[in-house]
């Protein structure tokens, strides 16, 4: 399966050399940035949109409603990491090379990949992290989706993948995050509840400003909020 995919009929390299054709005629500073996008700016992009939804998971609806968000987001970064295990395998038994061993003629913005192409890590790792970030919240969720995306199309723009090995990530990243999610959501939670029901650790699940009722917070063993005057003012 070395060979896969290197015909220049085949409508995969095809579209390799569209897509990379772009960064030849694309200016030097722009191929810089979809350079530092691809390897780094995407993944910095969904460490930010998964604090932005913890931040705001922690201050909407009830306290069980903070609890599955923090499990779900928990959940986001333990689905990359298994799906980057599962990867390995793949890689072993498929043994894609890297295009730009097979086809010369593409311009590379990144230097010195040595490993396998097939499937692609950092598609895996987005599409994941995206998945756990829309259990946990829809609209933060589309807004990662679309990183996920733009990862994978800025590795082939790079020319160190095809469009394949990006398509195969982002199914992977799907797959573990949504076929592992109910085991992992039901052994998750009651951890975490747990930590929201201690003194120290109940700001890590439900914002003090949030506004907890005695029965809400009670339903999962959640202390009564204590609501100041800014927190009154917050829930009027």
């Amino acid at each position: 399966m070395a060979g896969l995919a290197s015909d220049g009929s085949n409508p995969d390299v095809s579209l390799l050399y569209d897509i990379n054709g772009l960064a030849k005629a694309a200016p030097p500073w722009f191929d810089r940035v979809m350079e530092f996008t691809g390897e780094y700016g995407t993944v910095l992009g969904l460490v930010l949109v998964v604090l932005g939804c913890w931040w705001s998971v922690r201050r909407r609806g009830t306290a069980a409603d903070s609890v599955a968000g923090v499990v779900a987001l928990l959940w986001a970064p333990l689905a990359a990491g298994i799906a980057l295990l599962v990867n390995v395998p793949i890689r072993g038994f498929v043994q894609r090379p890297r295009p730009f061993n097979d086809h010369p003629g593409l311009d590379v913005l990144v230097k010195g990949k040595t490993d396998f192409s097939f499937v692609s890590d950092h598609a895996t790792l987005t599409m994941a992290l995206a998945i756990g970030v829309f259990i946990a919240h829809r609209r933060f969720g589309f807004a990662a989706i679309g990183l996920a995306l733009a990862a994978g199309f800025c590795r082939v723009y790079m020319g160190v993948h095809y469009p394949t090995d990006v398509v195969g990530g982002l199914a992977l990243g799907t797959a573990v995050a949504l076929l592992l999610a109910p085991v992992a959501l039901a052994l998750l939670t009651p951890v975490v509840a747990a930590v929201a029901r201690s003194p120290r650790g109940a700001r890590l699940v439900r914002s003090r400003r949030a506004d907890d009722g005695p029965a809400v917070a009670g339903a999962i063993g959640l202390p009564e909020a204590r609501l100041g005057a800014d927190d009154r003012d917050l829930a009027a």
